[in-house]
């Protein structure tokens, strides 16, 4: 296989960049917080998510998520803490404030001849009765 990107997949991709009153949650949330952690820290390992790649376009994108807003921001507070520390009330304009949504419209398979495999976080079976191989 050529190291040039030949193989796309038939999807977009959007992150959640998380801004200054993200940040500010957890520091002010955290029992224990890291004196040395920095919004940048935060936006260093960011979840990624596919979504369908007719949604071509950074204001398609931004529509799309927002909405599926509350299914996002939840996931995005779940990552750094358990629910009881979570914001009593969660509104679009506070997601509009805490995330920027970046988008991307090509997403290139760089090893075509790995199956692409889902996992299922909510399936309660242990081993791998989550995973489902895509060809």
């Amino acid at each position: 296989m050529s190291d040039h990107p030949r193989f796309t997949l038939n999807r977009s991709l959007v992150i959640l960049v998380p801004q200054q009153p993200f940040f500010e949650w957890i520091m002010a949330v955290d029992t224990d917080p890291v004196a040395t952690l920095t919004l940048e820290h935060v936006r260093e390992d960011q979840s990624v998510f596919l979504v369908p790649d007719d949604v071509a376009t950074s204001p398609e994108a931004l529509l799309w998520v927002e909405q599926r807003w509350r299914a996002f921001f939840e996931f995005m507070l779940g990552e750094w803490f358990d629910e009881s520390l979570w914001p009593e009330t969660l509104t679009l304009q506070q997601f509009r404030d805490w995330f920027t949504v970046q988008h991307h419209s090509m997403v290139f398979d760089m090893a075509p001849d790995v199956p692409v495999e889902h996992e299922d976080w909510d399936d309660e079976d242990d081993g791998e009765a989550g995973l489902r191989h895509l060809h």
